[in-house]
């Protein structure tokens, strides 16, 4: 129960340290930003590892041996390893400690780097870009969860801009920062993985200390198995498209072998996910087309989105000769195109509510900018590929993030990470498949014009043959006479072009493909979540007093189905009910044993379709219905329950009858019990989803908990309660023992800080609450002063009067 203060006790609150997940009080916006800043930290560190050095890169290659492919591979490899292991560090971040998550991916980050900077070889350096990018993978998917986990829903946009800053201060110095450690004598490539790490290790130091998050672990199934088979399919694809045309011809046993691996490890890992609890990418999400179709727009979006940031670098060392300083500095128009249109159309959208029209017009730039980039050359001037960059960039920003809004939009709380994370997936996924079938193209493209060029200077360059390039690698350019130099820098330029030509019939598909995304409007305030085809409320308010209306059996268009639950297994027993749209009840079935029901529509048109089933939420749902029987299969969110068990902190003892209330973002109450002889409690029929847990005992402090309820089954948590006594008493005068008003009551600890205080009322009443045992000093003033000494232990101290004396007494 919640302390109650005396009547007339006005400020009665003991200072008993800031509020903190700790001590379950609310983090004020100082701890917040404390907390933030090693977030923040770790999240540049991130993204500046996968910037850094994209313009260090044709030194890193040359210096290292390394050819195309290995240019294409350094990128790969860490794109790769952090779009297979995001979703696994979000899984984790359920069973275990996120601030311990996120310091581990801190430290492997730093492992990677250390290592990548002593790399002697190019195979060295993409292992090592692989233990990089499993660690910025965990930063990525960290970040947004313990953002979650400190700020409350309606808090949280207030603090999502520092991460759009971050990110845009990253992904602009990255390059440039990069270009001038290359380009300084003293330091050297190598530095580009060094300087993350004074990062990562501030970013450590300050998250240790700042970060305090309750442990509160679920059961849940890492899916390792789809983790494993979506990494296996996407690397054999990616070393087939590396190697094919060079090491062995396109069509080959080798080809076959290595995409018809890929497919057979492809359906192995359908098969895995369509049976694991919680799979690493749900099936389930893409039954809703706009998740479909925004993922396979952002597939072929991350082809176009790491094409420019890969291949630019390559373009400008190399088909101009300009430094790797310069590279940085010359790709500012497609960043700043980028940051512009992100940031404008972000704004926009938050007064409007509507995306679609710059969702539809950044894939038309997209395709025009990529297309306008096809046409480069090594001597096309520059202000024309700053104008064609910046148009690209305009479209990047204008599809990127909104891909994700709609989706966002468009589900339920419980899938909100679920769905976000496969259209981020599916984004990286085509990164890492554009760069290395684009690298491929590259290296053959460019082979190409050079044994073209070195022809056309006759014998001369006959002699050269394929000029250093036949075997994929990087020519130094300051080692080449000016004829043969001209014919390298040509061949570049042109194959970069030819890059971006083949770029942009992708950009072109995902702009084909957002065409056909149903643009609902952004919600202005949280409304019921429903599905995108639910009935009006007011349908399903009045379905008690609908009128029946049920067709014989055989007559009318056939409606059939099954029923499931969110991990897919079938629900027996559902109660499935077809109504008009005049509330009329039309038919009605139970689900069999497998899930399946049956029953008839009387013709064609639109109807509203209801589910219901004992442990699961109701779902409604428009269905149209025409000449052909119609195949309809139903989902149903399951409720789940939430377990735990509330002990003192201080010995571990169960505290019986503590006060345990559950509400949910809005902050209405969910559910609300007393803890038994043993401290625990239970509550069962909770929508899964985010909730508060507040609890409250006599004599010890409340605290409030961030819980995340699981789809299924049970979630348990534990509860530590810092002991908190009270001392309440009443100041009194002299022999004549009446209470005194307006006297202020002062407590001060050992140590001569001032705890609490407090002003009495007209019944000369004080209090102090939630205090931890110990000695103190209780000083009283207002006439002349008393000091006297206050032992507190176990609940407190009820009835520590003062006596003070009146000069006329």
């Amino acid at each position: 129960m919640a302390t109650t203060t005396p009547a007339g006790v006005r400020g009665g609150h003991a200072k008993h340290g800031g509020p903190s997940s700790t001590d379950g009080a609310p983090m004020t916006h100082r701890q917040i930003m404390e907390a933030l800043s090693g977030l923040l930290l770790g999240m540049f560190v991130a993204i500046l590892s996968s910037t850094i050095v994209s313009n260090a890169l044709p030194e890193i290659i040359t210096d290292l041996g390394g050819g195309q492919s290995t240019y294409t591979w350094v990128v790969v490899a860490s794109l790769l390893a952090m779009t297979a292991t995001t979703p696994l560090w979000g899984k984790l971040a359920d069973l275990f400690s996120k601030k311990l998550l996120v310091q581990i991916a801190l430290v492997i980050y730093v492992l990677g780097s250390v290592v990548a900077g002593l790399s002697q070889s190019a195979a060295m350096l993409i292992a090592c870009r692989v233990v990089q990018g499993i660690g910025v993978g965990g930063l990525s998917a960290l970040a947004q969860i313990v953002m979650a986990a400190m700020i409350a829903p309606r808090e949280r946009g207030r603090y999502s801009g520092y991460l759009g800053a971050t990110f845009a201060v990253a992904t602009v110095g990255g390059p440039l920062l990069g270009g001038v450690i290359t380009d300084t004598e003293w330091l050297g490539w190598r530095w580009c993985f060094y300087v993350g790490v004074p990062f990562a290790m501030i970013a450590l130091i300050v998250l240790q200390k700042t970060l305090k998050l309750p442990v509160v672990k679920r059961q849940v199934k890492v899916d390792w198995a789809g983790a494993l088979f979506i990494s296996a399919a996407v690397s054999l694809l990616l070393v087939w498209v590396t190697f094919a045309g060079d090491k062995y011809d396109w069509i080959s046993w080798q080809t076959y072998a290595m995409v018809g691996g890929s497919v057979v490890i492809g359906a192995l890992f359908l098969l895995v996910e369509s049976k694991a609890g919680e799979p690493i990418i749900p099936l389930r999400l893409f039954r809703n087309r706009t998740i479909t179709l925004a993922s396979l727009a952002s597939l072929f979006v991350g082809v176009a989105m790491f094409a420019g940031t890969v291949f630019f670098s390559q373009y400008f060392q190399l088909a101009r000769d300009k430094s790797p300083t310069m590279s940085g500095v010359m790709t500012i128009p497609m960043i700043g195109g980028l940051f512009v249109s992100s940031t404008v159309s972000g704004q926009i959208i938050t007064k409007t509510g509507r995306w679609k029209a710059w969702l539809v017009s950044g894939g038309v730039l997209l395709t025009a900018g990529l297309g306008l980039l096809g046409t480069i050359r090594y001597d096309t001037e520059y202000w024309h590929i700053a104008v064609f960059m910046a148009v690209m960039g305009l479209g990047l920003g204008m599809m990127m993030q909104n891909l994700v809004l709609c989706t966002q939009n468009q589900v339920s709380p419980q899938d909100l990470g679920s769905a976000s994370s496969v259209v981020t997936f599916f984004r990286s996924l085509g990164g890492a498949v554009g760069v290395s079938a684009l690298g491929a193209v590259m290296s053959n493209r460019v082979t190409h014009y050079v044994k073209d060029g070195l022809a056309e200077l006759g014998p001369r360059g006959a002699a050269l043959g394929h000029g250093g390039t036949g075997s994929g690698g990087i020519p130094d350019l300051d080692k080449l006479p000016a004829p043969i130099r001209t014919v390298m820098e040509s061949a570049y330029g042109h194959g970069v072009g030819d890059i971006f030509l083949y770029s942009a019939p992708f950009a072109l598909l995902a702009f084909l493909v957002t065409l056909f995304i149903k643009e609902v409007a952004l919600k202005s305030s949280k409304a019921p979540e429903t599905s995108e085809n639910s009935p009006a409320p007011a349908a399903v308010e009045n379905m008690a007093a609908v009128e029946v209306a049920v067709l014989p059996a055989g007559a009318g268009t056939p409606v059939r189905g099954v029923v499931r639950g969110s991990e897919g297994a079938a629900v027996p027993g559902a109660a499935v009910t077809l109504i008009s749209p005049a509330g009329r009840q039309l038919g009605r079935s139970v689900a069999r044993p497998d899930g399946s029901y049956a029953l008839d529509a009387p013709g064609t048109g639109s109807y509203v379709l209801i589910a219901s089933a004992d442990g699961f939420q109701p779902q409604a749902s428009t269905v149209v219905v025409g000449d052909e029987p119609l195949e309809y299969d139903i989902l149903l969110a399951g409720t789940s329950g939430l377990t735990g068990t509330v002990r003192a902190a201080d010995g571990g003892s169960p505290v019986e009858g503590a006060m345990v209330i559950v509400t949910d973002v809005r902050g209405d109450v969910l559910a609300a019990g007393k803890s038994a002889e043993q401290g625990e409690f239970a509550f069962g029929e909770l929508v899964p989803g985010s909730v508060t847990v507040a609890v409250n005992a006599v004599g010890y402090r409340p605290l409030a908990l961030p819980v995340e309820i699981g789809g299924q089954g049970v979630t348990r948590i534990e509860v530590a309660l810092r002991a908190g006594a009270l001392v309440q008493g009443v100041v009194r005068s002299g022999t004549s023992h009446r209470p005194l008003s307006d006297t202020r009551v002062t407590l001060v600890n050992t140590a001569g800080n001032v705890v609490a205080t407090a002003t009495t009322g007209d019944d000369g009443a004080y209090a102090f609450a939630d205090l931890d045992a110990g000695e103190y000093t209780v000083i009283a003033t207002g006439y002349p002063p008393v000091a006297g000494a206050l032992t507190v232990a176990g609940r407190g101290v009820d009835g520590h009067d003062i006596e003070l004396g009146h000069p006329g007494e």
